[in-house]
């Protein structure tokens, strides 16, 4: 039985589910693009991972939301808008959190923390932190 963990499935058009490679790291994300372009940004990437230590990059999404919703643990979320603004929020087992699209976000993780993410990762950008 295949785990998110390891396993992300690919949400594309005409409500179709579709399993992915098994994620081999940051590379992963160009092949997955180009195996799901032709849904643009209305595909939808569902993963899943297992957080020891806080993020060392910040992401970004610039087509659509990132949902992620923490499954176990607690996460503290930092968002920087285009305009300079920041946000940051601090969310535990069942609460979720939102990540705009074009907005820059990261996570400190005090503990262990799990999360389920949802995102259109047509177009996702990465920087140090």
């Amino acid at each position: 039985m295949p785990s998110l963990l390891t396993t992300p499935i690919h949400l594309g058009l005409g409500a179709r589910a579709e399993v992915q490679p098994t994620f081999t790291g940051m590379d992963w994300y160009a092949d997955y693009a180009t195996r799901t372009d032709e849904d643009g940004a209305e595909g939808r990437l569902v993963t899943m991972s297992r957080f020891t230590e806080s993020w060392s990059s910040w992401e970004m999404h610039p087509h659509g939301d990132e949902v992620v919703v923490c499954l176990s643990g607690t996460m503290t979320i930092h968002q920087e808008m285009a305009d300079g603004c920041t946000s940051t929020m601090t969310i535990g087992a069942g609460d979720y959190a939102i990540n705009p699209p074009g907005v820059w976000h990261t996570a400190d993780i005090n503990g262990a923390a799990t999360a389920l993410f949802i995102t259109v990762g047509l177009g996702t950008a990465h920087r140090p932190r």
